[in-house]
């Protein structure tokens, strides 16, 4: 062990640590989950303290010896080498405190080493004078969560999405010519493709995508040099806009100046909005995931209109069973979206005065949903359904058999003559056709023609033109990626 000093005095740390005597506080106070802040949290306040300390020297601000020693160690930790230093719990002090200054120490520490100096040697270079300089944790930490969600949603939440979105519509032109029974509240309805049940859900989650892109624009705006309160205290003058446009450069990320610095301080509604984005999404995601599991019920009780990909046995005790695991998955992921987004609401509505405190618990839950859902949707794409067949002989059957084929008889014979039809069929177990055969002065080839499935998916506007042009379903046409 070392001895370290803060300002409540002396702290023994582990001699191999390379954070120091708050860190260690901070271990002591909050033996909580277990769990750490995501490790993109990480990269990101790397980036941030490698920016300031760039733009501190050159703004004479900082000493070229210090500072690119201080950059250089910024530069290791924004590149994960010193992630297993960062061990301060995810549910710590409020705003974020802690990790900011576990920051602070293992990059001041890496810093002296690569100066030949001991760690702890803060006379030298110090966690808060330097390595912190014309920063506070109230405008490094948010902006680390902003920098952090904006990669994320690039790197791993729109890929996924857009596969998912990608294998929805190839399987929407597959299935575009297999009709089937429509369902409305469970019961029979009129006939739809099955190409037009998937196209639905492609275009729901292109519009879900839309979204979470349209939530993002709002984490561009950085607070970063308006330290403790928004008023920018201890900085030059220059070094707002410098070190915003060094981070721009650092993440490829269209980053700006917030309008209003006292706003993005006080409030973290733009990290709110995102969360709801993905809330949004992930109860659309829920609902497709049921419905798969639905049309792939069976295979010999359930609808079985299609066939879910096998990826793993699905039971202990049943032999030969196979569980949609894929589908379940996904809803349990989205269930976790859902919660973590009750959790943001509720920390967002808690910020008092001049702060909002609970952004560690926000970071956490916000960058957690965006992983995992992202995560989840690559995986339901290339696992699920990219190898989704139908059963093309089913989906007829059932078309045939729907009593809601007399739909197409009501404008004919009136609404309650064709329920009178329904009665009768269901009554006596005979096909539509042949009951309105027998009650009907309609010719053969008329009742045929009437009742033609296929016919009937084409009837309404909303489906766009005439099937047979090879597009999904005609539901997925115009959706701006």
């Amino acid at each position: 062990m070392r001895i370290e000093r803060d300002a409540l005095g002396e702290k023994a740390v582990p001699d191999e640590a390379y954070y120091g005597a708050q860190t260690q506080r901070a271990v002591e106070n909050f033996p909580i989950s277990g769990g750490r802040l995501h490790r993109q949290m990480v990269r990101t306040i790397g980036l941030v303290k490698l920016a300031a300390a760039e733009v501190n020297m050159a703004l004479g601000d900082l000493p070229a010896k210090i500072g690119s020693r201080i950059a250089e160690a910024a530069e290791e930790v924004a590149n994960g080498k010193w992630d297993s230093q960062f061990v301060v719990d995810a549910f710590q002090a409020g705003a974020g405190t802690s990790f900011n200054m576990n920051a602070n120490e293992v990059i001041a520490n890496r810093a002296l080493e690569l100066l030949g100096k001991p760690r702890g040697d803060y006379g030298t270079i110090h966690p808060n004078d330097e390595v912190n300089m014309s920063q506070s944790t109230n405008d490094v930490f948010p902006t680390a969560i902003r920098l952090a969600a904006l990669v994320l949603i690039r790197d791993r939440l729109l890929p996924g999405l857009t596969s998912l979105e990608e294998e929805l519509r190839k399987k929407a032109a597959e299935f575009d010519g297999i009709v089937k029974a429509g369902r409305t509240h469970l019961q029979d309805a009129v006939p739809i493709r099955l190409g037009q049940e998937f196209g639905g859900y492609a275009q729901a989650v292109a519009d879900g995508i839309d979204a979470i892109k349209s939530a993002a624009r709002g984490l561009r705006r950085l607070g970063i040099g308006g330290t403790a309160v928004g008023t920018g205290i201890n900085t030059h003058p220059k070094y707002r806009e410098r070190v915003i446009r060094r981070l721009r450069e650092l993440t490829g990320l269209p980053l700006q100046p917030a309008g209003n610095l006292f706003e993005v301080t006080q409030s973290a509604a733009d990290l709110a909005r995102v969360s709801a984005a993905l809330r949004g999404l992930a109860l659309e995601l829920i609902r497709i995931s049921n419905d798969l599991r639905l049309l792939g019920s069976g295979p010999r009780t359930g609808l079985a209109e299609i066939n879910l990909p096998a990826v793993q046995p699905g039971s202990s005790i049943m032999p030969g069973k196979v569980n949609p695991s894929m589908a379940e998955m996904l809803a349990m992921v989205c269930f976790e979206v859902v919660g973590n987004d009750l959790t943001i609401a509720m920390a967002t509505q808690a910020g008092q005065l001049d702060l909002n405190v609970m952004t560690p618990v926000i970071a956490h839950d916000l960058l957690q949903s965006i992983e995992i859902l992202g995560n989840a949707s690559l995986m339901v794409a290339t696992s699920c359904v990219r190898g989704i067949t139908a059963n093309e002989a089913r989906c007829g059957e059932y078309a045939e058999k729907s009593v809601a084929l007399v739909t197409a008889l009501s404008p004919r014979i009136g609404y309650a003559k064709a329920a009178e039809i329904v009665k009768e069929a269901v009554n006596t177990d005979k096909s539509l056709l042949e009951v309105a055969r027998n009650r009907l002065e309609l010719t053969e080839e008329d009742l045929r023609k009437v009742l033609e499935p296929l016919h009937l998916t084409e009837l309404s506007d909303c489906v766009g033109e005439s099937a047979g042009d090879g597009e999904a379903g005609n539901v997925a046409a115009d959706s701006e990626q």
